[in-house]
């Protein structure tokens, strides 16, 4: 099957293959480290402005490799998560956050809830439509989000390399975690480093578990994904264990390793 690579942005929003025939749709909502000029870089120090607080870093290389090898659709936000956080509803504090863990974020300060209403507006209304759009233009979709985190958090190292996290819809995330060691060596495990708790599978109940749709949030230590070996050598495993997954579900759909 030919691949398909269809690319639009529109809103601070990069659309790929929109009309592909897999089911397979990805989210990847801390993409970009890019932070508007009229945000004055939110009064984040140089050293900062690209650092883990400010967006997944790799997350949006595999989920692009994801694509291709998939042939599936890919939609990422293409803002900072701390101008907006596009896993977060507009009614969590989180959304706008005024620090990320250790980083104070001087211009999301006292924000007054006018402002915080215009920054949803912009930044996480567009990307809802476009998500919700791009999974009813697809048959039996599928929805993987794709994450990265750090190594050390608050000081404390993370042993942990792979998270499969899930909410109430557990089915895609059982299956992964039932064959993952027949396809890594990778410390893999069930909603870690985060979980439902932490308010991080908003996109998986916005736009899959209220419909059924098979889902699964992906979060991958960032130091396995820095170079683009490793995001190739990655989203080349990742496929494969879905693809695999999915097979084993025996749920209708597409979902096959196209390159």
């Amino acid at each position: 099957m030919s691949q398909i690579n269809i690319n639009t942005m529109e809103n601070d929003i990069v659309i790929k293959n929109i009309t592909s025939p897999s089911s397979v749709v990805l989210v990847c909502e801390h993409a970009s480290h890019h932070i508007p000029a009229s945000f004055d870089a939110l009064g984040l120090s140089q050293n900062n402005r690209k650092s883990h607080a400010v967006w997944d870093i790799g997350a949006l290389a595999v989920a692009e490799q994801l694509s291709k090898i998939l042939g599936a659709a890919l939609v990422a936000s293409e803002v900072s998560r701390l101008v907006y956080d596009c896993n977060r509803p507009p009614t969590s504090s989180d959304a706008i956050p005024s620090r990320s863990e250790i980083i104070d974020v001087p211009g999301n300060r006292n924000l007054s809830q006018l402002q915080r209403d215009e920054r949803a507006e912009e930044f996480y209304s567009p990307f809802k439509s476009e998500l919700s759009n791009t999974i009813k233009q697809t048959k039996n979709p599928v929805l993987i989000t794709i994450h990265s985190f750090t190594p050390t958090f608050h000081g404390k190292t993370r042993s942990v390399e792979i998270g499969i996290l899930h909410d109430t819809d557990t089915r895609l995330a059982n299956a992964m975690l039932a064959i993952a060691e027949k396809n890594t060596t990778a410390d893999v495990r069930r909603n870690e480093p985060y979980g439902p708790e932490h308010g991080v599978t908003h996109t998986l109940k916005e736009h899959a578990i209220k419909e059924k749709y098979l889902n699964v949030m992906l979060e991958i230590r960032n130091d396995l994904i820095s170079t683009l070996e490793q995001q190739e050598a990655m989203a080349t495993l990742i496929s494969r264990w879905v693809v695999d997954a999915f097979e084993n579900l025996n749920e209708p759909g597409v979902v096959q390793c196209q390159a």
